[in-house]
């Protein structure tokens, strides 16, 4: 049996409806990504002129990309592992594909590697992504228990209660991963598109309702200035990479998620206009993170931002208003479930690779799964404790770990997924799944689009890295 047959007896789950597979990839892409990530990631850059670059790179280079992993999927019906054995060894799906020849074939079998690598930068990220849910969990409950307390709600005792205890940070942790487990081992109707599915709406309104509050604040116009006027001269060497590892990061490119769920689509599914309303989607939430976020912190005392924003920032604002702790505990519990969306979809995606190989059941597969998560969760889970002393030019550990997978893994792992669809896909099943019944519009999009992933998207990719590996010497 060839790596590419491996796992094909087993029965490929699907989405039940087209409306769920939205859903749940709107809940992988935005959640945390959005709303805790992109606010300081475009402070550190300087606010407009970086909002700016994002959006362009989430149009030219995170759309195509998220529909070449979407068409990877759905044309091998397989995760990212057994996608990459295809598209090396399968002369059915991929242009020049011979049978395996053994562990000597090595350059075909770099595909292979790389499968094994977004499967890996899944497990890091899905690590130190359970330790912030944590942090969310502690913020719900916080709420939660505030008509108890005669004190009510205190925002700085609650981040002081939390940066302070690396135990409580790693139980968090912990029981976050233990839901997002069982959630898993359920499936995909069952366990993502069911949980996921029915409440992302929910959070939409109330993240609408909060922006409101936001918008009237006396600072909301400087925000507003600072967030969509760009001042090309805040921008560094640095910040294309940071805006394109934002793109992957909140569209869930380079971790195998996208190629994962694009396996579970139905034959009917037009990917390009699934990629379409994901991305749209996708950026429209992160905008309206910076909305909600930065009339809190113009001016305040911690306006030098941070990975702590979030936290620091709208438990100042609910605090303030009148039902506040309701609003709390309804937005808190809402980013939890959004949290446990993506975590879940980077589960999933680890999990579908064991079974690809048919090496555990799913059960078995999500619990072993699991833990080596938690294992790799410790050190963010204790960077403001156990390791509060461990710093990079004024960056923690949870920093360097998130800059470390975001600007310089994903970019990789996401160049090598950009010349997979566009160098060894056969032009022909491309162009049935990318042309929407032979309408003129798609027909002249299938060459812009096979031209931006054989050529501009990494062209662009590489030149990102270029320049902030010159970033980190200057």
């Amino acid at each position: 049996m060839s790596p590419a047959q491996g796992g094909a007896a087993r029965k490929r789950s699907l989405w039940g409806t087209r409306f769920g597979f939205y859903l749940a990839a709107i809940g992988s892409a935005f959640g945390l990504g959005n709303l805790w990530r992109f606010p300081y990631v475009a402070a550190e850059n300087g606010g407009g002129a970086f909002v700016l670059l994002y959006t362009l790179c989430a149009a030219l280079i995170g759309l195509p990309l998220l529909i070449g992993e979407l068409m990877l999927g759905k044309l091998t019906r397989k995760s990212a592992i057994g996608a990459m054995k295809t598209v090396a060894y399968e002369p059915g799906i991929a242009d020049g594909a011979k049978p395996w020849r053994g562990k000597r074939d090595w350059p075909r079998h770099g595909w292979v590697w790389l499968g094994r690598l977004a499967v890996f930068a899944s497990l890091l990220v899905l690590s130190y992504y359970a330790v912030i849910s944590g942090w969310v969990l502690h913020f719900f409950m916080q709420f939660l228990m505030a008509p108890l307390q005669e004190s009510g709600f205190d925002a700085e005792r609650s981040l002081k209660i939390l940066r302070d205890n690396g135990l409580l940070q790693v139980a968090l942790t912990s029981v976050h991963l233990l839901v997002v487990i069982v959630v898993v081992v359920k499936g995909v109707q069952q366990g993502i598109e069911k949980w996921v599915g029915n409440l992302m709406p929910v959070f939409v309104v109330l993240l609408g309702v909060l922006v409101m509050k936001s918008l009237s604040s006396p600072t909301a116009t400087e925000a507003l200035r600072f967030l969509f006027y760009p001042d090309f001269s805040k921008l560094t060497l640095s910040s294309p990479i940071h805006a394109l590892g934002h793109v992957f990061f909140t569209l869930s490119i380079g971790f195998g998620t996208m190629i994962t769920f694009g396996s579970y689509l139905n034959e009917n599914t037009h990917i390009p206009s699934a990629g379409f309303r994901v991305t749209a989607m996708d950026t429209l939430i992160s905008l309206f993170a910076g909305l909600l976020i930065f009339p809190l912190v113009i001016g305040a005392p911690f306006a030098a931002m941070g990975p702590e924003v979030l936290f620091q920032s709208l438990p100042r604002l609910l605090e303030a208003s009148e039902s506040g702790f309701v609003f709390g505990i309804a937005f808190f519990l809402c980013l939890y479930l959004a949290s446990l969306g993506a975590s879940i979809g980077l589960l999933e995606s680890i999990v579908s690779n064991w079974l690809d190989d048919r090496l555990f059941t799913r059960r078995a597969a999500a619990w072993v799964s699991g833990a080596g998560a938690f294992l790799f969760a410790m050190a963010p889970a204790l960077s403001t404790t156990a390791f509060r002393d461990v710093h990079y030019e004024g960056r923690g550990v949870l920093e360097i770990v998130d800059a470390a997978l975001i600007n310089g893994l994903l970019p990789v792992i996401a160049l090598g997924f950009s010349l997979a669809v566009a160098r060894r896909l056969k032009h022909e099943l491309k162009r049935v799944e990318f042309v929407n019944d032979d309408s003129l519009t798609t027909i002249r999009m299938y060459g812009h689009w096979t031209a931006t992933m054989a050529w501009l998207a990494p062209l662009l990719i590489l030149s990102a890295m270029l320049l902030g590996l010159i970033g980190l010497f200057v």
